[in-house]
């Protein structure tokens, strides 16, 4: 009668110890995937940043480079100069002397300005890297960041910068400006233009002309936000507007109306440089 009475008990007792272990493999197994989720999350984010790293990278492109490409191109017609000299007779060893020096000092020349030219874009994607990593994910839906022809772009929309319809700062925008504003004190041999742009919708306030008018006004907003508020120096700021005529997508669409409002930080390393050195060119007639 005892083994009888013993036996549903036990079968209980195993019944619920069962059940213990399912709920605790249940909850481990819930923390792994809540974990895994997590670092999805941040693996995609992750993936974002490097994908625009490489958008940018793929697309520097400098003036430089056609300034090497026509030095190497008069390297290459005074090595051609010089062995038609050489088969030839053994008249004009002066010019021949000359033409090696041309070519030596072409040749340096060229060194020069693929140093700069790397110099340049090395600052540029150090520049670009560094904002991006400064952004977190929300802030990068409003912020595009990349690299043309050896400038940055830092492109803002005008929701996050500006109240509606306004070219008053807002309050949300001073987190990104605060941001881009340690980026250009940080890199102080750079000039900032910051330029306004629109749609094409006609502004529609008295104290407001035109969207010429508009753009200009946030740009300039923007200028005097990073002076006053961010302490940058007003010598490398430049405030500029383009109006509707600098699109980047089309007008007759809500979304594309909302890509063209936005306001450009554009980051452009000094000219001084690049211009002593094109006024160095061994191959430009003088006089």
């Amino acid at each position: 009668m005892k083994i009888k009475f013993l036996l549903p008990v036990i079968l209980l007792v195993a019944v619920v110890a069962q059940s213990c272990v399912s709920n605790k493999k249940y909850a481990e197994l819930q923390s792994n995937y809540n974990k895994s989720i997590d670092t999805n999350s941040k693996l995609k984010q992750s993936w974002q940043v490097t994908q625009q790293e490489l958008s940018g990278s793929r697309n520097r492109v400098t003036s430089l480079e056609e300034q090497i490409a026509t030095a190497k191109s008069n390297a290459a017609a005074l090595q051609d100069a010089l062995n038609k000299c050489l088969a030839g007779s053994n008249q004009g060893n002066v010019n021949i002397s000359k033409l090696a020096d041309q070519i030596t000092a072409s040749s340096k020349y060229i060194q020069q300005l693929v140093n700069l030219k790397n110099k340049s874009d090395s600052l540029n994607l150090i520049l670009t890297n560094n904002l991006t990593r400064s952004l977190n994910q929300d802030e990068m839906k409003d912020v595009d960041v990349k690299v043309l022809k050896g400038v940055v772009y830092v492109s803002l929309s005008d929701n996050m910068l500006y109240k509606s319809g306004s070219y008053e700062i807002s309050d949300k925008a001073g987190a990104v400006l605060s941001k881009v504003a340690k980026i250009i004190n940080d890199y102080s041999n750079y000039d900032v233009l910051i330029e306004g742009n629109t749609d094409n919708v006609p502004i529609k306030q008295s104290n407001i002309r035109n969207n010429w008018d508009l753009s200009a006004l946030r740009g300039s907003s923007v200028v005097q936000a990073l002076q006053n508020m961010y302490n940058v120096d007003p010598k490398r700021l430049t405030a500029g507007g383009r109006g509707e005529y600098n699109t980047v997508a089309d007008n007759s669409s809500p979304a594309g109306k909302s890509q063209n409002r936005r306001t450009q930080i554009i980051i452009t390393p000094k000219l001084d440089q690049f211009m002593s050195l094109i006024g160095k060119d061994p191959n430009k007639p003088t006089g």
